[in-house]
């Protein structure tokens, strides 16, 4: 997730430079990977006991959704202006998935 994030603002010339965004990264990580981690852990506390497989299902489908809007919310930055990409949005970015 992280990833991604990196390389939307490395296409869209988002930041300072690499070093800058790099550190910000950095620091959003953590967040990410506990947010990640707090979601499995409350699905599989949830249902895990009944059906591991609808856990598991769960989980997945919560974290696309989690993936999806850390993307929507930190890789295309509304404030900063599109000096390359249109909207802040690469052109990599598949159509069929808003942000």
């Amino acid at each position: 997730m992280v990833f991604v994030i990196g390389n939307m603002w490395a296409s869209c010339d988002v930041g300072v430079n690499a070093s800058a965004n790099s550190g910000a990264l950095v620091l959003i990580a953590p967040f990410v990977w506990g947010a990640t981690v707090f979601s499995w852990v409350a699905v599989y506390g949830a249902v895990g006991r009944v059906r591991r497989w609808v856990a598991v299902l769960l989980g997945v489908l919560v974290n696309l959704g989690l993936m999806w809007f850390f993307i929507a919310w930190l890789g295309v930055l509304d404030s900063y202006p599109a000096p390359v990409c249109r909207g802040n949005i690469p052109e990599w970015w598949p159509a069929f998935i808003p942000v």
